[in-house]
Formats: C-alpha cells, sequence, structure tokens
C-alpha cells in the first residue's frame, strides 16, 4: 500500500515484510439503450500489491532512525470486462459514419471510395452497404446508405475487453526522528488491452425486399505499452497518535503500440449480387493490421491523507485499539495527452486534435477513500469505503467501493480478507455523427472481489 499509495509510510518500518494478494472479482453489467435494458456476466482472478519490504534502525541516535527498501507488483487496473447493450433506433445508422468520411474528404471518384479507407467507407463500399448517388447526366451525386432508419434498425453492440496494467515498483523510505517520514517510488507499469468489438443493425421490419437485412462491423485492438512514473511522499506525526500525509504522483509517460483491424459483413437481400458479401481491412493491406506508435501521457495527481490512532499507549502495538484513516485525491483527468514517437506531420494533426477533444470531454476529479479498523487482540475487523468523482464535463459518472474484511495477525504472521462491492456508473456511445443527435448506451456495473492478503515478518 505504501508503495503504491504514499511511499513515505515506508519510513514506518523497522522490520521486514512479505505480503501476497491474490483476488477473485465476479461482474455484473447492466445496460440501457433507447430505452432497452440489458445484463452481462464476468469473473476474473488477479493478483493484487505483491512484493517485500527490507528494513532496519540505523545506530543513529538522532536524525535519521531507519531506512528501508521495497519491491512490489500491483494490479492497478482491470480491463476485463464484457458489455452487450440493444434497441431499435429510428433517428441514425452507424453507417452514416462512413458517408460522413466520404464527405468530409471530397471523395468523388469511385475507386478512391473502394481502397483509400480500408478501416472504414471502403469496406463499406465494397460490401454495397455505401453505394454511388448517380445524377441524372449520369455523374456522381454522392453516396447512401442501404440502412435506412427511417423505417426502423435493431442495434446490437458487444464489446469484450481483457488486459489490465502492472506495476512494478521500487521504492525507499526514510525515518526522521519517529517525526518525519519521507519516500519515493519509481515506478514501471506494464499495459496490455485487448478488445474486440460486434456491431450490428438488423431491418426491424422484417421485410424481405427493401435490400437490407443486417451489417455486422468487427473490430480487434490490441495495446502493449510499458511506461514510468515516479510518487513522493511526506508523512508528518504531529502527536503519536495522529498522522498527516502528502504525495504526489508525476505523469506516467507510456510508450504504446496498437495493431487495429476491422472487417463488415452485409446481407442485402440481393443488392449489388447474390449472398452475404464480407470484406476485412487486411484485404486492402496486404494482410497487416494498422500499426500506431505513439507517447501516452497521464494527469498528475495530489493525495491528501490523515490517519488517527486509538489506544491509552500507542507505542506499545499490544494496547493500540484501532484507527480511522482517509485519503482525498485531486486529479486533472483532461491534462492526459497523445503524442507521435515519429514526428509525422498527419500523424501530429491526429493527435493535437485528439488531445482538443480530450480537454472538451474530460475535467477534474476529486476522489476520496476512509476506512476504519477496530482491533480484537490478534484479531481486526475493517470496514472501509471509497468514491470516485466524475471526469467527464457534460455527462454523469462515478465509482463507489464498500469494503469489509477481517484480519489475524500473530507471531509474525497475517491474514486478511476482503470484500470488496464495486458500484461503476458510466456510458458508451456505439457511434458519433456530427449533424444528428448522438445516444449513449447507460451503463452500471455491479462487482464483487473477494481479496486475500497473506504475509508474514521476514
Amino acid at each position: 500500500s505504501s508503495l503504491f499509495i504514499n511511499p513515505a509510510g515506508l519510513g514506518f518500518y523497522k522490520t521486514g515484510d512479505f505480503v501476497a494478494t491474490p483476488s477473485f472479482s465476479l461482474k455484473k453489467s447492466n445496460t440501457t439503450y433507447l430505452n432497452s435494458p440489458e445484463n452481462a456476466t464476468d469473473n476474473k482472478f488477479n493478483l493484487g500489491a505483491t512484493g517485500f519490504v527490507l528494513a532496519g534502525p540505523t545506530r543513529n541516535p538522532k536524525g535519521l532512525k531507519s531506512v528501508a527498501f521495497a519491491f512490489g507488483i500491483n494490479r492497478v487496473a482491470d480491463f476485463n470486462n464484457h458489455i452487450f447493450y440493444k434497441g431499435t433506433n429510428k433517428n441514425s445508422s452507424y453507417s452514416e459514419q462512413y458517408l460522413e468520411e466520404l464527405v468530409n474528404n471530397n471523395v468523388t471518384d469511385p475507386n478512391a471510395a473502394a481502397s483509400n479507407y480500408p478501416y472504414g467507407s471502403s469496406l463499406a463500399f465494397n460490401t454495397y452497404l455505401i453505394d454511388t448517388l448517380q445524377g441524372t447526366d449520369g455523374t456522381l451525386k454522392g453516396y447512401k446508405t442501404l440502412a435506412n432508419p427511417a423505417t426502423g434498425l435493431l442495434q446490437e453492440n458487444t464489446i469484450n475487453t481483457t488486459g489490465g496494467i502492472t506495476d512494478l515498483s521500487l521504492g525507499v523510505g526514510f525515518n526522521i526522528n519517529d517525526k518525519w517520514y519521507f519516500g519515493g517510488t519509481i515506478s514501471f507499469p506494464f499495459l496490455h488491452y485487448n478488445r474486440v468489438g460486434t456491431y450490428k443493425e438488423s431491418d426491424a421490419t422484417n421485410n424481405p425486399n427493401n435490400n437490407f437485412n443486417y451489417f455486422q462491423v468487427t473490430e480487434n485492438l490490441n495495446t502493449k505499452g510499458i511506461g514510468i512514473n515516479g510518487k513522493f511522499g511526506v508523512i508528518y506525526k504531529p502527536v503519536e497518535k495522529a498522522r498527516i500525509g502528502l504525495a504526489v504522483f508525476t505523469p506516467t509517460v507510456y510508450q504504446v503500440t496498437d495493431d487495429y483491424t476491422t472487417s463488415i459483413t452485409t446481407d442485402l437481400e440481393g443488392y449489388g449480387g447474390a449472398g452475404i458479401k464480407t470484406q476485412s481491412s487486411t484485404d486492402l493491406t496486404n494482410g497487416q493490421p494498422l500499426e500506431s506508435k505513439y507517447n501516452l501521457t497521464s494527469p498528475w495527481r495530489l493525495i491528501l491523507s490523515g490517519s488517527y490512532l486509538f489506544g491509552e499507549n500507542i507505542e506499545n502495538v499490544a494496547s493500540q485499539k484501532g484507527f480511522i484513516t482517509a485519503d482525498v485525491e485531486y486529479v486533472n483527468y483532461k491534462d492526459a495527452s497523445f503524442h507521435d514517437t515519429n514526428n509525422d506531420a498527419g500523424a501530429n494533426d491526429y493527435y493535437h486534435s485528439l488531445n482538443s477533444t480530450i480537454g472538451n470531454i474530460y475535467n477534474s476529479a476529486v476522489n476520496a477513500r476512509l476506512g476504519g479498523e477496530l482491533k480484537l487482540n490478534t484479531f481486526m475487523v475493517r470496514l472501509g469505503g471509497a468514491y470516485y468523482g466524475n471526469p467527464y464535463k457534460t455527462e454523469s459518472s462515478d465509482v463507489v467501493k464498500v469494503t469489509g474484511g477481517l484480519g489475524f495477525r500473530n507471531r509474525g504472521m497475517f491474514l486478511d480478507l476482503a470484500y470488496v462491492y464495486s458500484m461503476v456508473k458510466d456510458v458508451n456511445y456505439p457511434y458519433l455523427l456530427q449533424d444528428k443527435p448522438n445516444n449513449p448506451a447507460y451503463l452500471r456495473d455491479n462487482s464483487g472481489t473477494l481479496v486475500a492478503s497473506i504475509g508474514f515478518k521476514l
């Protein structure tokens, strides 16, 4: 916990510890899209904060009392999730994105429409989901989609994500006169994210003669990266029963590689030729995925902490009766940014636009955590909660967690069990259009995670 929240906490150690934290989570996702509710489930095993501390007192009677070194790994982000939602839309179609791409790029040559956009409108054009509009003189007048929202489209979206961010950290802590504690951590987060999305639109009328039965878009994104950041903290103990702490997290700078492919399958009831038509982006790119290399920088974080211990003689561990502790964290999410690694002009323009979008959509937020422990000799009872604020400017999203647990510590060995119940509220847009209202799916994810911490003195 000290390594990953406030490394100054390492300064309290005067002997070594080893701890391992396996966990198992059960997730349930509830979604509402266009007034249609759906749900999905997903279960995963993870390994949480695991590592060791090596510590010992110094021979200095004044000043530096002890030094501690620590190494640990921790799963700081879990991307394992399953989302499904569906609804009937009479106002817009996913396929209208392809029309926007062709119009915005002023594509007047059908050959360009068929080959220049292998991750979007070219696939739709070659499978006849998008077709040309001819003027009376036989020239190209524009483009049309075969998916007609006026008669109703049954829209379904399935998103499966796996992976996470695993932090590998090295830290050091110092104890100055049992009053001031300083610490620092250098961390190397390893990122792996995989998303498989399947979006489908079907004719809600079941009319076999309107040149549209369904189309389906499948996207595969695989992201890998490694980053580096620093965490620095200080804790002050004004009296034996109280501690006040401050921690600063530097931005994490990731070097990231994306591999992306997509495909479209259409059934247009004989339009453009009999049978079902399918085309993949790899058909137009010599079998290669779209590879993007870029740097991602996360925001700064600032954490203010406080704790208070109960008992008559706090210095004597056996006399401690419990404690209460709290963290308040500030994060400015709109400071996240992307940058091209190859200094390509086109890529720089894209990432500049993306960073502007982040600034327009995201905002700063305050996260808060509160916990307490009641100590019953070698047994402990714990209760806690956390609130993670809304990172968006115009949307509504937050995370609430409630935790209860039991602990046992005796003769240098400890075992902690906790159950964490999380309630996540978020939104997901299946697609975004420039000239029409966009409909979000409202997500409510409830999950329970059973966590066990097992450790012993070194």
